[in-house]
């Protein structure tokens, strides 16, 4: 069989099926109203009418759905003039993207002629596109278009003509960023740009001719190669490895039908491919941090680790013994911020902010960084994101633990990024004005941390083996002293009527627990020294003139807590007391041992009351939490307010906010807005 190409109608042959009809039941002999073809899209349309005096058909029926779809009047719009559904239409879809593999093939039989053998021919035909056609059910969409306008219709009748101008409404004008190459691509590959670009496309109307119109048979001639010389087929003579290899071509569109990765990824045997330097600025950019031994184990074995440090200060700043990726290597100069639009230098300069801040603490406030930087909320959330994780009730916590391994092996390097974060900071202080009180209490808490990380526990127990060698002798001293005591005076005693300090049980309340600050008086007893010849006696014991001085400190103490939070409940009070304790040097008077009685005492000495809350019976909260305590006098504008809110919570534990202003305005006789009652509120 000889076969021949046939380049009459390349690019012009299209192949239809009709997936949902049996082969058997053609439409060869169906009545085709109009045809239309959007040729770069390859979509093709077919209006064939419907055999109304079928048996099959229901009238009743098609009268229904021309009524829903085109309504009482008829126009040229209409899409059944006829008031009957008597035509549907045929959408096309690609039924496959590549068709060049794909042909009609013509066979054609050769005439016997006498001495003659017969030579059958096979006419080849490239096709341009396989379209599947089914019934397009658009008008279902009209119908319920001209429902929605009848029901519009219906209610906008009710109203009266008069009401015909419109109410005047705010517009917000926004001025549109520019756009970056990212967004331009996601923009071009959205749902809604596609749907844009296929309406641009205009219908290219046909005509078509049946299967046995004379044109038909016209065109079907085209099939037929015109020429059968050899000129013109040289496509096919080939020798039989070049036609093994047009079968079977390389693997060129193999490699284009894999996925693309996103540009963004590199695989590791790709990456081990680049110099150290890079090496270690794609996984910080990528990870944003990590200890140091999780990157040697991912640049591979064999690694100079001298000279990954040198690389890895390049890219990375040292926050708690971890490695952090450095501002300036995420937000590149002449970058800006996708939530904002903030300049890269801006970012840089609050990201910066945040490793500082994690510096100082595991713990960071997303509050006071917003306060601190101005910068929107959506910027400080991916700073934090990069190096944290949020704690519900608590903050942002950085993800990862101390690294002490690599800071005791690499003190050179620890002392290097001190030097460096302490340059850092000099500008932070300098760009966002920070006070010293953001700083001091880091300072404090580090001071009074490093004894005890310098001693450790070796210290502490050499403490409590000391207590314990001279607790025969303190004991002597105790009983010496509480013979002492009951032998003084009555003014004596009248001097610390304020302030018990605990020497037996006062009543049936738990003393305050303050064991675990034993740790940190390195090696004294409640935080005085227990030497011989000190005039300072221990176990809670002391002389009139230090109890005056415990009680001035306490009662500073008190009266600077309640002034910052008006209210407070007994549990939360101690446990500011014990920060409070913490921060203290050793040997300081308020380590002679506060019970929680003497706390309360002196709570309601410096003008603070006891609310009692009803708590419901079945509340999980422990006696402390029950206590609640407030300052009754602060001496502002707003005491008279205060104890009005104080007096609506005596009665009840849960309030609604519009009862709150409301009584405010009767009691106080002036109507107070939302800003003044969200101040006494807090």
């Amino acid at each position: 069989i000889d076969v021949f190409l046939a380049r009459s109608l390349l690019e012009k042959l299209y192949l239809f099926q009709y997936p949902i009809r049996p082969a058997s039941m053609t439409y060869d002999d169906v009545t085709h109203l109009s045809a239309k073809i959007k040729p770069k899209q390859q979509k093709v349309e077919l209006e064939m009418a419907i055999d109304t005096l079928n048996p099959n058909y229901c009238r009743s029926k098609g009268e229904q759905i021309a009524l829903n779809v085109d309504g009482t009047c008829t126009d040229e719009t209409s899409t059944y003039s006829s008031k009957l559904m008597d035509k549907q239409t045929f959408c096309s879809s690609q039924a496959a993207s590549n068709v060049s593999r794909y042909a009609a093939a013509v066979y054609k039989k050769g005439k016997f002629l006498l001495l003659t053998p017969h030579i059958s021919e096979l006419h080849l035909t490239p096709l341009h596109g396989i379209l599947q056609l089914r019934p397009s059910f658009t008008y279902l969409d009209k119908a319920d278009a001209k429902h929605r306008e009848r029901e519009a219709a219906n209610e906008g009748g009710d109203s009266s003509q008069d009401e015909a101008e419109d109410d005047v409404k705010q517009i917000t004008v926004r001025f549109s960023r520019p756009e970056t190459e990212q967004a331009r691509q996601r923009r071009v590959q959205s749902y809604e740009f596609l749907q844009k670009r296929q309406a641009e496309e205009h219908w290219v109307h046909l005509h078509y001719y049946g299967l046995k119109d004379s044109r038909s048979e016209h065109e079907r001639q085209y099939l037929f190669s015109q020429g059968h010389g050899l000129a013109e087929n040289t496509e096919l003579i080939k020798s039989p490895s070049e036609y093994l290899m047009m079968l079977m071509p390389p693997s060129v569109e193999e490699e284009n039908d894999k996925p693309m990765a996103p540009s963004n990824v590199l695989s590791m045997a790709q990456l081990r491919t680049l110099p150290l330097a890079d090496q270690i600025k794609i996984l910080m950019k990528n990870v944003k941090v990590m200890p140091f031994a999780n990157l040697m184990s991912l640049l591979g074995s064999g690694t100079d680790s001298t000279a990954v440090l040198r690389c890895i200060q390049q890219v990375a700043m040292l926050v708690q013994g971890n490695w952090v990726v450095k501002s300036d290597v995420l937000y590149p100069k002449d970058t800006s911020s996708p939530h904002s639009g903030v300049p890269a230098e801006v970012l840089c300069r609050g990201r910066d902010f945040v490793m500082w801040k994690f510096t100082q603490d595991r713990w960071v406030v997303r509050k006071e960084v917003a306060a601190v930087t101005k910068l929107c909320p959506e910027d400080v959330k991916d700073f934090l994101e990069h190096m944290s994780v949020a704690r519900i009730n608590k903050g942002w916590e950085f993800m990862l633990p101390y690294d002490e391994d690599f800071v005791k092996k690499h003190p050179d390097i620890v002392q290097r990024q001190h030097m460096l974060w302490m340059g850092i900071q000099a500008k932070l202080e300098k760009v966002y004005n920070l006070l010293k009180e953001h700083l001091t209490p880091k300072k404090q808490e580090a001071q009074s941390a490093h004894p005890l990380l310098v001693s450790g526990e070796q210290r502490v127990n050499m403490a409590k083996a000391k207590v314990k060698q001279n607790y025969g002798q303190l004991e002597k001293e105790f009983q010496k002293q509480k013979a002492e005591m009951k032998s003084n005076d009555t003014s004596a005693k009248m001097d610390v009527s304020n302030i018990r300090i605990k020497e037996e049980p006062v009543s049936d309340e738990e003393p305050m627990d303050t064991s675990a600050y034993e740790s940190m008086n390195n090696g004294i007893v409640n935080g005085l020294h227990a030497e011989e010849d000190s005039t300072v006696s221990l176990n809670g014991h002391l002389p009139g003139g230090c109890i005056d001085r415990v009680a001035q400190e306490l009662k500073a103490f008190v009266s600077s807590t309640f002034k910052k939070q008006f209210v407070l409940t007994l549990s939360e009070l101690k446990r500011l007391f014990n920060l409070h304790l913490a921060s203290l040097p050793p040997g300081h008077t308020l380590f002679s041992g506060i019970s929680d009685k003497m706390l309360q005492d002196m709570v309601l000495d410096t003008g603070c009351k006891q609310i009692l809350v009803p708590f419901p019976p079945q509340t999980a909260a422990s006696p402390d939490e029950l206590k609640v305590y407030a300052l009754w006098e602060a001496g502002d504008t707003y005491d008279q307010h205060r104890q009005v809110l104080l007096e609506i919570f005596s009665k009840n534990y849960r309030v609604r906010r519009n009862v709150i202003q409301n009584q405010l305005s009767q009691e106080c006789g002036e109507d107070l807005n939302k800003q003044e009652v969200d101040r006494v509120l807090k």
